[in-house]
């Protein structure tokens, strides 16, 4: 037992003194020899299949081409980078000086459109892991850092998990150089700023702030870059991460930010004033600051016409409420206050629950883990059978269960409508927060009946009214109250040309947006 102690203890500090030799070698100054700074990187690189060191004569001197297979162009490589280098001059030798480098290798050998310098090993660890090529020369203590990047990724398609009917059909994908290519080509300004940052410390994942310079808050801007500069974690794998971390409230259930796969929604929050955080890997953008009422603000209601947009819109703000609270008040009115149901409407209820051996909290109960249990089975489900199995399966497990006596009809009635409405919601991060608050609202209503009702949304107001995103009122701009914002793009859109200012949501003022001119009418075809 004492010989695997000792043993494990000298495994152990044997690697623990292999890693401290590591990372003294990354803080290490290129010394111009070729020799020892290809050894050292050899080392840190140790059984890293796919990170090759290409040897190669420049003239009369030594050179070694590095890049990590997979991540690199290897034809552009070979025309713009390793040909050059090989043909260049006739057995000549290349003095060091960062000078020449410029001079030389920049200006008359390389032929890349893409190139940097570094001096230590840390930088050629980082560019070699980004995907660069980095070219060391025998004699010359910098080391070129050549971008020619190129994998295999996913083209611009449709969003998946935000359809419209009318709008654009580009979505974000995992390449973060694609998504803010999509973005600028709806915002053609120099406004239009994108601050790069890299955050995690093993992952290293590129981070970008994208907003528009005079429309967003300078003192926003400053926050949101403060909070991604704070965050010390070993890898950040998905935006989800990122919204963690960086929101006011984690502990609350309600989203304090967006994220969304469409670059024209990106592009309408960045000209409100708010700011986009897209992270590399991953197809979805963070947006904030956001409000309640954004979260029930679909895409597509700037693309219809105003009375269209405002009646789904009111649509929405309906289906929330029975979402909500529609099982508790069928449960709180059956059980507490039988006497607010019409005598016939009573009647056909108590004739359908007559077989049911539970009371309506747990007939409610059950039928509502039911279906939250198909909802996501048919999400995580193969595609092409997911929808056919929770379709099914619901028709089937629900008219089973009324013919053995287990629920009754109105029950299954109220979970339908119910699930109904809870995909009216376009945003899905609210939808998630409304199904959990809804069985607390169905315990409320079992116990206490309306009373227990009323005082779970008194208290779900109160949370959400002491809620801030990035600084500003959650439930603005009704608290606190901006009357020209909700009476022109809360519960109704208003015209276009009524809406000549911005918001005032993460703007440094409430700038013009458009000309107040004239409204749009016959006589303007005069």
């Amino acid at each position: 037992m004492k010989k695997m102690k000792g043993f494990i203890k000298f495994f152990y500090n044997t690697q623990r003194s292999f890693e401290n030799e590591q990372d003294s070698l990354k803080n290490e100054v290129l010394t111009g020899d070729l020799k020892h700074d290809t050894k050292e990187l050899k080392i840190i690189f140790e059984r890293s299949s796919d990170i090759v060191f290409r040897e190669f004569k420049v003239g009369r001197q030594n050179g070694t081409l590095i890049f990590l297979d997979g991540l690199v162009n290897t034809e552009l490589i070979d025309s713009d980078v390793l040909k050059p280098l090989i043909n260049y001059g006739n057995d000549q030798i290349i003095p060091p000086g960062p000078q020449l480098i410029k001079q030389l290798f920049l200006e008359k050998v390389i032929t890349a459109a893409h190139v940097s310098e570094g001096q230590t090993i840390q930088n050629v660890i980082d560019q070699v892991l980004s995907g660069d090529t980095v070219v060391l020369i025998d004699g010359l203590q910098q080391a070129l850092f050549i971008s020619l990047q190129q994998w295999d990724k996913r083209s611009v398609e449709e969003s998946s998990t935000e359809p419209v009917v009318r709008g654009p059909r580009e979505g974000f994908t995992e390449s973060l150089r694609t998504n803010t290519v999509l973005i600028r080509r709806r915002l053609k300004t120099p406004k239009l700023k994108m601050e790069a940052l890299t955050v995690g410390r093993l992952s290293k994942t590129n981070i970008v702030i994208t907003y528009l310079e005079g429309i967003a808050d300078d003192s926003l801007v400053e926050e949101v870059r403060k909070r991604i500069n704070r965050i010390d974690i070993d890898a950040i794998l998905e935006s989800g991460y990122m919204e963690e971390l960086i929101s006011d409230h984690p502990y609350s259930i309600f989203p304090q930010m967006a994220y969304t796969e469409r670059p024209d929604k990106v592009a309408g929050n960045l000209l409100e004033g708010q700011i986009g955080i897209l992270v590399d890997t991953t197809p979805f953008c963070l947006i904030a600051p956001q409000t309640f009422f954004q979260f029930l603000q679909g895409t597509e209601d700037y693309y219809l016409r105003y009375p269209v947009a405002s009646f789904i819109r009111i649509i929405r703000y309906l289906f929330l409420i029975i979402s909500l609270l529609l099982p508790s008040l069928y449960i709180a009115v059956t059980t507490f206050h039988q006497e607010m149901i019409p005598t016939s409407l009573l009647l056909s209820v108590a004739a359908s629950r007559e077989t049911v051996p539970f009371p309506a909290f747990v007939e409610a109960l059950i039928m509502e883990i039911s279906f939250e249990g198909l909802r996501e089975a048919g999400v995580r489900m193969p595609r092409p059978v997911g929808q056919a199995v929770s379709i099914v399966g619901a028709l089937v497990i629900g008219q089973a269960a009324v013919q053995a006596g287990i629920v009754s009809n109105p029950m299954v009635m109220i979970v339908a409508l119910t699930g109904i409405a809870s995909f009216i919601n376009p945003s899905y991060n609210l939808g998630n927060s409304i199904r959990i608050l809804r069985f607390p609202m169905m315990i409320l209503a079992g116990v206490m009946g309306l009373y227990g009702i009323l005082l779970g949304a008194i208290a779900i107001q109160i949370h959400i009214s002491r809620l801030r995103s990035f600084g500003v009122p959650y439930f603005s701009p009704v608290a606190p109250m901006d009357t020209d914002s909700i009476l022109k793009d809360v519960i109704i859109r208003a015209p276009r040309w009524a809406m000549t200012k911005r918001p005032g949501l993460g703007v440094n003022k409430k700038t013009t947006r458009m000309k107040d001119t004239l409204r749009p009418g016959p006589h303007q075809n005069k």
